[in-house]
């Protein structure tokens, strides 16, 4: 029995490909960054916790007044081809190209145009249009962008030295301390709302595989504010505030920001590398809220249970193991596993991080050297989904299959269920690892079509058939 599914429109996916899909079973102080070459600088605000305005006598109009002439309004025009009726779907006519206009906020950072946003707010355009708080209009160029992150840095090209923010450090932030929301919702332009950290290391979707790490706020946030700043009452950036969780899509009470320590990261990455580079410990790992009560040997009811270490990683080689359970990382307490991915997120491959476990109750200080997940993990931009290398308990899984596991993907991938699944199969090429699938990837974007072989737990397959 096959069964039939399509994709209409590439607005659903809101990814760069048109997609279709068939599916059937079978198989204050400053630090200035130095100017390198082509490279803009930035500020970093280094504070303390205690320099912050004390709650008795907090005055938000200093931080607004440096803040609104920093954030910026952002429009971008996209252009989206697709059937405008039924008869076009069945008969397969392209139908017209449709201009439509998304807007959101920005974030200047440095004095010669250099803008953060988020990814989303520019995703696909075909034209950015930036609009300064003195109605002033520019022509934006994208510089780069990070889809896992949601960050994307764009630069306009001014007469003149512009109003910038400098980044704080997110880590010190806490909770019950005061922020200001600074955005365009609505294109209504610098509106400012205050608000305070109502929780740090929120993970939204905890069985998404994107390992969330945001800072909650009460500060009102509606659309149109994506991309804006979250600033201390020192008007240093802590966040770029991001998503709102609603029924209605406006505010109910609830907002999220990046923090400024993995926006600043991913700035620094696309400036000198062009991408993202990640460090990684190379665990899986588990919340110990989650298997607390579980296993009868675990008295510790905080912190994250190592369940897997993979072979070539840096966890590996300082000779972490499972059952180990991760409580610190550097001055970072680990309550739960978005505070380690938060914290990792702002980390690059070869830097080295001291890690605090327990060991049979003993506790253990642990250096551990990241190394770049791209030696177990594989991420197919094209079509939204990440790969990676089997432990040894996932080969016990799937009776020793070989093939990558599906550990995470964009949201209409998860909506067809193949998260967890193994991928064994790309076109006519078996896969059985990274290397595997990266071949098998360049070849499929020759051809205009890559065909995704699945497998479940049960050994039964099922094809996803995806083309331009």
């Amino acid at each position: 029995m096959k069964k039939f599914l399509s994709l209409l429109l590439v607005s659903m996916l809101g990814g760069a490909l048109t997609l279709g899909v068939y599916k059937y079973a079978f198989e204050k102080e400053v630090t200035v960054v130095e100017n390198k070459e082509n490279q803009p600088k930035f500020v970093t605000a280094s504070y303390n916790p205690t320099t912050l305005q004390n709650e008795e006598n907090v005055s938000f109009t200093e931080a607004a007044s440096k803040t609104v002439h920093a954030v910026v309004h952002v429009k971008n025009k996209t252009v989206s081809r697709g059937p405008s009726n039924i008869m076009e779907y069945f008969y397969g006519s392209g139908g017209q190209p449709r201009a439509h206009v998304g807007t959101g906020s920005g974030v200047i950072i440095s004095p010669d145009g250099y803008i953060v946003t988020n990814n989303h707010v520019i995703a696909n355009a075909t034209e950015l249009q930036v609009t300064l708080n003195n109605n002033r209009s520019y022509r934006a160029e994208l510089v780069g962008t990070d889809p896992e992150t949601d960050i994307a840095l764009i630069k306009i090209e001014a007469d003149k030295d512009l109003p910038y923010l400098a980044f704080g450090d997110s880590d010190y932030t806490k909770i019950g301390e005061w922020v200001l929301a600074v955005g365009n919702p609505f294109n209504l332009t610098s509106t400012v709302t205050a608000g305070i950290i109502s929780a740090k290391a929120r993970d939204l979707d905890e069985t998404d595989g994107k390992f969330q790490s945001f800072i909650q706020t009460d500060a009102a946030v509606n659309p149109g504010n994506s991309g804006g700043a979250l600033v201390n009452t020192n008007g240093d950036l802590i966040g770029i505030n991001t998503a709102i969780t609603s029924q209605t899509g406006s505010y109910i009470g609830y907002s999220f920001a990046v923090p400024s320590n993995i926006a600043k990261k991913v700035v620094e990455d696309i400036m000198e590398f062009g991408n993202v580079q990640m460090g990684t410990l190379g665990i899986k790992g588990q919340d110990l809220a989650v298997v607390n009560g579980r296993l009868e040997d675990i008295n510790e009811s905080q912190g994250i249970l190592i369940a897997e270490v993979f072979k070539k990683s840096g966890a590996y080689k300082a000779g972490l193991r499972r059952g180990d359970i991760i409580k610190q990382i550097d001055n970072i307490k680990i309550s739960k596993f978005s505070d380690l991915t938060g914290y990792l997120r702002s980390k690059r491959p070869n830097d080295e991080v001291q890690l605090s476990i327990l060991r049979d109750d003993e506790a253990i200080s642990v250096p551990v050297t990241l190394i770049n997940n791209s030696s177990y993990i594989y991420s197919i931009d094209e079509i939204g989904i990440s790969l990676q290398e089997q432990t040894k308990s996932d080969r016990e899984f799937y009776n020793n299959q070989d093939g990558l596991v599906i550990s995470s993907s964009n949201e209409y991938n998860t909506r067809l269920g193949i998260n967890g699944k193994l991928l064994v199969g790309i076109n006519d090429d078996k896969i059985k690892n990274i290397n595997d699938a990266k071949k098998a990837v360049e070849k499929a974007k020759s051809y205009g079509m890559m065909s995704l072989v699945i497998m479940d737990e049960n050994g039964n397959k099922e094809r996803l058939v995806y083309r331009n």
